[in-house]
């Protein structure tokens, strides 16, 4: 190994910020698993701008508005629900990526 590389090589504790190579094991298997939650979740984001963007066009379509606010509504008080506070967020977010997709 030359001393280029010794400089700039990072062990796996000093990579998760474990103090030990147990812990850090075991975080770099969370991690991607955690990685793979995230393109599932990217994909059900995506999925659910789909089906938005039908319902909106059918409702626009027939003559309604894009945004049913009673809807939205309970979607806020739905996710407020089963994860408080950030949720509330989380759907806020989730509603402004499938609005206006038409």
């Amino acid at each position: 190994m030359s001393s280029t590389t010794a400089a700039t090589a990072v062990s796996p504790a000093e990579r998760t910020g474990a103090r030990t190579d147990e812990a850090a094991a075991l975080i770099g298997g969370a991690r991607e698993r955690i990685d793979t939650l995230d393109d599932r979740i990217i994909g059900l984001v995506q999925e659910r701008m789909a089906v938005s963007a039908v319902i909106q066009e059918a409702r626009i379509t027939s003559g309604g508005r894009r945004v049913n606010l009673s809807r939205e509504t309970a979607v806020l008080g739905h996710y407020s629900d089963a994860l408080g506070k950030p949720g509330t967020a989380l759907a806020m977010t989730l509603l402004e990526l499938c609005r206006g997709r038409v």
